[in-house]
């Protein structure tokens, strides 16, 4: 609140051309300016304050350029095991509120595994292991579609989203750790994983192993477990492999704390389909 003396220049004031401006209404500062009987200056929320925090929101999420299209409406449910997956994502979903202007986080993960892991299906004789594979596939189900669509959804309801996949996600962090900045770089990506109100993390344990990548994964999910933040992951590997890839004690965290919300998916991969 400011006497008309005391008045703040306006973007218009500072000087650049009125046609640049996104809202014409509040020029791109998102509040409306007004003064009351007594001369004294008010601001409100412009109209345009909320489409813009959800602008700012999706781009700090970092969905991947191939699901931005993704959503519940097109999501194919085609099969039992894709109905499932949409109804328990559902589900999930609903355990996320705004209650009296706060927002309620869910306490659970919701997680999408494989009944067979990748790293077992590799591991058998070549002749078998295609066998296995078409009896068990579980690439290509939807599983990363569903959980973006669910990202999106739980942006535009004003929850901070931070979407990222594993293997460039796990190379980002080792290249942080090497760089010679005191920690800088990688503790501003260690701060983004612990603290979003929700971490989507595709394909989880396809990184190959290493110590300083177990290291990382028990980090960040046991900071998430502590601070009760939900994980949102699907990975191609199963409950045995899946332990084996990130560490036993993250995955007995990750996996625990899915409760009901977890779901062993296998079916064809409609990639090849075209789907």
């Amino acid at each position: 609140m400011n006497k008309s003396s005391e008045k703040p220049k306006r973007p218009d004031e500072l000087g650049g051309g009125r046609d640049n401006y996104e809202c014409s209404q509040c020029k791109d500062t998102e509040f409306l300016f007004y003064r009351d009987e007594r001369g004294y200056e008010f601001a409100r929320p412009c109209e345009c304050r909320e489409r813009k925090a959800w602008k700012r929101r999706f781009k700090q999420a970092l969905i991947p350029d191939e699901f931005v299209h993704a959503n519940f409406e097109n999501f194919k449910r085609v099969t039992k095991y894709q109905q499932s997956m949409y109804d328990v994502t559902l589900e999930y979903m609903n355990e996320f509120k705004k209650e009296n202007g706060e927002k309620v986080i869910a306490r659970h993960n919701l997680g999408f595994i494989a009944f067979v892991g990748e790293q077992r299906l590799r591991e058998l004789p070549a002749g078998k292991r295609a066998e296995m594979k078409q009896m068990h596939n579980n690439f290509g189900v939807g599983k990363t579609h569903l959980q973006i669509a669910l990202a999106k959804r739980l942006i535009k309801d004003g929850f901070n989203v931070l979407v990222v996949s594993d293997v460039a996600f796990m190379d980002e962090l080792i290249q942080a750790k090497m760089m010679n900045d005191e920690g800088e770089t990688l503790n501003q990506l260690l701060y983004g994983a612990i603290n979003a109100d929700v971490l989507v993390w595709d394909d989880i344990g396809k990184a190959k192993w290493s110590e300083a990548k177990e290291a990382l994964y028990y980090q960040i999910i046991n900071e998430r477990y502590r601070k009760q933040k939900p994980i949102v992951f699907n990975s191609n590997e199963d409950r045995g492999t899946l332990s084996e890839k990130i560490g036993y004690a993250a995955a007995s965290r990750l996996l625990g704390q899915c409760g009901s919300y977890l779901l062993e998916v296998e079916g064809e991969d409609f990639r090849l389909k075209g789907a």
